[in-house]
């Protein structure tokens, strides 16, 4: 390899890879111009050779697997056949070549190959080295796909003899995943590089612990990342954002089996040597997402296995090098004469909610080559972490201040039974022991969640819908607005994502309700259907609150939609429209609702089969105005009534009736429960709310009838008597269950607060 300044050859091929940018397995979102171009990067060139080669061994990273890894870095060089003229690397030649030779040479690393460029910004101190890896087949969780590349970025200040680190970073999961950085590391510390089972991406393990990834700072230790935290959302201000490493951070997030035409991969008559072994472990693996009836509990704990350093490390460096594996380090200029990685279409469908279950399957099948992609030609390109691309920026002309990126954030949550609530009556939410996976319409590829949280960086301004996956989990999906155009849902908000009062100029968007999605157990949920077709208004947002959990959906609604809610709450539906008046409708799904077993479901593990189907509620042409708000009080309130008379022992003391029937009596009376004698608290309070909804379902009839000054004197009448309510609850809470208590302070707080928005109703 020779001294040759290969700028305008490379700047040409990632011209012609430019278009295909949108699909790069591993690939993070551009610093710089955010238009996936390099027009604005400063130029760069290779450095000669011998140079290259020292600096490419003075920064070789140690690279640790996951004990159950099967798929380590390689040389595609090996399965590279010739295709009308040019060479190519076929996934099944590579997948299965792969496979063969392990079983053959009984190398569990056939061949294990690093690949480094080295290029040099003009008129600049700054020199970025790159390791690339290569690995024959992803499988992680629901993204895989035929061969895998991952980068590791080294940039140095080649100022004086001695080369300085400036930044690390290393690739993650997706484009859409901010990446693992580190600012100014130890110059005499080479990186290290924790690999994640299955996708090869990479974490960063930089202080006294080798082969742990570390988010924070603990125990005396610094953390082995600095990328920033979001100082303006609380479940996120103290966390760095970056995907870490599952089997360090304590998170649970279970594997996928990869399927080609409708069937496992490793039954394809193409892969002979491709086993079900051949894959990530079936102990920590399912059939699909849907074949659970809950997130699972018993995925075993992962640990650190092979580990692989260079062959050229130095036997008296670092005790990091100290390597099960040494690795050949390899001029990527070896290997860019490969023109593409190929591969067929392979499947996972993404559940979305919907009145028939919707799927998208438009999954990665096969990588770019790097040479294709514009952070081959400069690095700087892949630099997440705004205050990480302003510090270079600050050092070095050459790196542009960072773009106006939209991030889009989220904390994904499960939903369960509130023990405060009556059965069947309240759920809470609580962190998910599993995670989940997050995928837009717009973006091929899906994201990990990291301890609940999901992040996707570099969203194009509009509107996406974004669908949350997990194992077990039903569904949920929602549309979100993301950048400059107004949002339809007040749960979406806009703030500056900086950290120390720094601004890059983009947007942080926060999806579900202040950025909290709750998840519902598969064996737990039903889906409440709202169809918007035929109404005579136009329906903007979907909203849904629980009694204790509050709300937990609101999102914009165009057309039919569904959204999974948890058995065990009692819910409040509520609809928006275009001149911004509500409907609201109850819903109380039957906690003990069985659906059918199947009993020939699919086996997917020992013990797992296939859940049964999640019954549903449907709510027709839902109305917003005085009618609809109207019905929804009165429905709560003779809900509420039938469960404080049930506590009322039996008792069939006819004498204690309610005489306040619309038998002649004005609207504005406020005659309750004296009848016959003097009624005990919780009669009383059981006949006060009857006589709410006795007052509210007036005020629907009336608002039905077109007679909107009639209404309202009900509606009226419905607030006095909600007084007289509160009084009557005060006078019974201690005859009440503590469960029953609370939810009756909530359901009137509601009833309240229904009732002004009613009144204040224009439309009927």
């Amino acid at each position: 390899m020779t001294d040759r300044p290969a700028f305008d050859r490379r700047a040409f091929l990632a011209a012609l890879g430019s278009a295909g940018l949108g699909s790069l397995a591993g690939c993070s979102a551009l610093g710089g111009d955010s238009s996936e171009t390099t027009s604005t990067a400063a130029p760069t060139a290779s450095v000669d050779a011998d140079v290259a080669r020292d600096l490419a061994a003075r920064f070789a990273p140690t690279l640790y697997f996951d004990a159950d890894e099967t798929w380590f870095p390689t040389d595609p060089r090996s399965y590279a056949s010739d295709r009308d003229g040019e060479t190519v690397v076929d996934g099944f030649d590579a997948f299965d070549g792969y496979h063969a030779t392990q079983r053959e040479t009984g190398e569990r690393a056939p061949e294990p190959t690093v690949f480094y460029n080295v290029v040099r910004y003009e008129d600049s101190s700054l020199t970025a080295v790159q390791y690339w890896f290569y690995s024959v087949f992803d499988q992680f969780t629901t993204n895989f796909h035929w061969h895998d590349w991952e980068v590791l970025h080294v940039f140095v200040d080649t100022a004086d003899d001695e080369p300085v680190p400036q930044l690390y970073v290393a690739s993650s999961h997706s484009r859409s995943v901010p990446n693992n950085e580190f600012l100014d590391p130890d110059p005499d510390r080479p990186p290290r590089v924790l690999s994640e089972l299955g996708s090869h991406s990479s974490a960063l393990s930089l202080n006294d612990r080798a082969d742990r990834f570390q988010r924070l700072p603990t125990g005396g230790t610094f953390a082995d990342i600095t990328n920033r935290a979001f100082d303006r959302i609380e479940d996120a201000a103290e966390i760095p954002i970056a995907y870490g490493l599952p089997r360090d951070e304590g998170a649970r997030l279970p594997y996928v089996v990869p399927e080609l035409d409708g069937a496992p991969v490793y039954e394809d008559e193409r892969l002979p040597s491709v086993t079900r072994e051949s894959l990530v472990s079936e102990a920590l693996t399912i059939r699909s997402f849907d074949a659970l009836s809950s997130p699972p509990t018993d995925l075993p704990e992962r640990s650190t296995g092979l580990v692989f350093g260079p062959e050229t490390a130095d036997d008296d460096g670092d005790a990091d090098a100290d390597a099960d594996i040494e690795y050949a380090l390899v001029p990527a200029g070896e290997v860019e004469h490969i023109t593409e990685f190929t591969g067929p279409q392979l499947s996972f469908e993404f559940a979305v909610p919907g009145f028939v279950e919707d799927a998208i399957a438009s999954h990665l099948t096969t990588t770019s080559t790097p040479w294709s992609q514009s952070r081959y030609v400069d690095p700087a390109a892949d630099i997440t972490d705004p205050t990480h691309r302003s510090a270079l920026a600050e050092r070095y002309d050459v790196v542009d201040e960072p773009s106006a990126l939209n991030t889009l954030f989220v904390r994904v949550t499960e939903a369960v039974t509130d023990a405060d609530a009556p059965d069947g009556e309240g759920v809470t939410t609580r962190e998910s022991g599993v995670e989940s996976v997050l995928l837009l319409e717009s973006d091929p590829e899906a994201a990990p969640t990291f301890g609940g949280l999901g992040v996707l960086q570099n969203v194009p301004a509009g509107e996406h819908r974004l669908t949350v996956n997990g194992a077990g989990s039903a569904p949920h999906s929602e549309t979100v607005q993301v950048g400059d155009a107004e949002s339809g849902s007040s749960s979406t908000t806009e703030t500056e994502s900086s950290s120390d009062g720094d601004d890059d100029g983009g947007t942080l968007t926060t999806a579900g309700v202040d950025g909290e999605i709750p998840l519902v157990a598969r064996e737990s949920a039903t889906k409440v259907e709202v169809d918007a077709d035929g109404t005579d208004r136009d329906l903007t947002a979907l909203a849904l609150e629980d009694d204790f959990g509050g709300r937990l959906y609101d999102a914009p609604l165009s057309g039919p939609d569904a959204v999974y809610v948890h058995r065990g709450g009692a819910y409040t539906v509520e609809v928006r429209d275009s001149d911004d008046e509500l409907g609201a409708f109850r819903v109380n799904p039957d906690p003990n609702a069985a659906a059918d077993a199947d009993a020939d479901s699919d086996s997917v593990s020992d013990g797992d089969t296939t859940p049964a189907s999640i019954p549903s509620v449907r709510i027709d042409e839902p109305r917003t105005g005085k009618a609809s708000l109207a019905t929804f009080l009165a429905d709560i309130s003779a809900e509420t009534a039938a469960a404080v008379a049930a506590v009322d022992d039996g008792s069939d003391d006819s004498d204690d009736s309610d005489n306040s029937a619309d038998t002649g009596t004005p609207d504005d009376s406020t005659q309750t429960a004296t009848g016959g004698g003097q009624a005990n608290a919780v009669r009383g309070l059981a006949q006060a709310l009857e006589s709410v909804a006795e007052a509210a379902n007036r005020a629907a009839e009336r608002a039905e009838a077109g007679e909107r000054g009639r209404a309202d004197e009900s509606l009226d009448t419905v607030a006095s008597r909600l007084e007289r309510v509160a009084e009557r609850l005060a006078e019974a809470r201690g005859e009440l269950p503590g469960s029953l208590s609370r939810a009756t302070d909530r359901r009137l707080e509601q009833a309240r607060r229904r009732s002004e928005q009613a009144r204040a109703a224009d439309t009927l």
